[in-house]
């Protein structure tokens, strides 16, 4: 079964961005280098979780005694990227991910994978001529200010949604909002 990568090695572009209204949004990573673009969704969870997790490692990266890195503790100015989304059509849906770091060219390495349906009946999937299931997955290496960047933007991105409810803590919509108190 062959795996389709989608790999960019120095993206001039590594954003999350989302399309539709807050509560019916829906997130995406885009990525893009030269003409070549690769959108997919997320979660708003894994977004957030992915710009918390970059945040981490490079932290940890500053804090590492004989450090040969030059890190970031903010976002360089000359990186932050507030345009819209680019042409999103959407590659896959991201189920599994990972992120870790490249020592040999000082880079943050994420994967995705698309949602797998273990669904026998779903005819969506493209099969190649031995009958197998086609799979894809993403690669982006971004270096340590661009992935200083992306998380900033991504937490701003990810917190922009609906208002918490400050009584019940569920998010309030713009048309209103049914507070459920929890029962004392």
């Amino acid at each position: 079964m062959p795996t389709r990568v989608h790999e960019f090695i120095w993206p001039d572009r590594v954003v999350i961005g989302t399309l539709g209204l807050p509560g019916v949004r829906t997130f995406y990573l885009q990525v893009r280098a030269g003409t070549q673009i690769v959108s997919i969704a997320l979660e708003k969870q894994q977004s957030a979780l992915l710009a918390e997790m970059i945040d981490e490692i490079l932290d940890q990266l500053i804090a590492l005694e004989g450090n040969p890195f030059s890190v970031p503790t903010g976002t360089p100015l000359e990186l932050v990227d507030n345009d819209q989304l680019e042409a999103v059509h959407e590659q896959f849906r991201a189920g599994a991910m990972s992120l870790g770091w490249d020592p040999t060219t000082a880079q943050v390495v994420i994967e995705a994978h698309p949602i797998t349906d273990l669904d026998a009946d779903d005819s969506d999937e493209s099969l190649d001529e031995d009958g197998a299931t086609e799979s894809e997955m993403l690669l982006v290496r971004m270096p340590v200010g661009s992935a200083r960047a992306f998380a900033q933007r991504t937490r701003e991105i990810v917190g922009a949604g609906r208002p918490m409810c400050p009584l019940c803590g569920y998010p309030m919509d713009a048309d209103g909002h049914i507070c459920t108190l929890p029962e004392a």
